[in-house]
């Protein structure tokens, strides 16, 4: 056996090895990546929408690798303006006045763009890598010889990030 075959039987077992003890994870971001793409995990003003509660957990293991969801206080409103009151940056009695409302910046002239196609494709990227990564998880067990070994990668692929999150 030449060593460039060696080689290349050594890299797809690495692959296959890596592939499976990863897989658990890529199939979580793809998930919950695609769902962030049309901003499903937050809630928009003007809106009654309230995303549910898992899936703002996901999001944030997602983006920040924690399952704590920091609380946002709504900021108090000046009953004169009906705007959000704004802490001045002063210290002492200053500190809890309200700021004057300041002018809103200019309006950009340049047209926006519409981000909806590229959502499209990044969801249906976020598809792709799902089916994918579970296609890879088959071929690995119909083509191994190792089924025991596929598994134990594969639940240690599950198990591992749960215990470091927990840490």
């Amino acid at each position: 056996m030449s060593a460039s075959h060696q080689f290349l039987k050594l890299a797809r077992q690495i692959h296959l090895y890596v592939g499976v003890f990863i897989a658990p994870a890529l199939l979580f971001f793809a998930f919950t990546g695609g769902l962030q793409v049309f901003s499903l995990h937050e809630t928009t003003r003007g809106s009654d929408y309230k995303p549910p509660a898992w899936l703002v957990t996901l999001a944030q293991v997602h983006k920040k690798q924690t399952a704590v969801v920091p609380s946002h206080k709504p900021h108090p409103v000046d009953a004169d303006n009906q705007k959000p009151a704004v802490a001045s940056s002063a210290s002492g009695p200053v500190a809890n006045a309200v700021a004057p409302v300041q002018a809103a910046p200019e309006v950009s002239r340049t047209p926006q763009k519409n981000p909806l196609p590229l959502k499209i494709f990044f969801a249906f990227v976020s598809l792709g890598l799902f089916v994918s990564t579970l296609l890879g998880i088959y071929m690995a067990y119909r083509y191994s010889r190792k089924p025991a070994l596929l598994s134990v990668l594969l639940l240690a692929g599950v198990v591992l990030p749960i215990v470091l999150a927990l840490i």
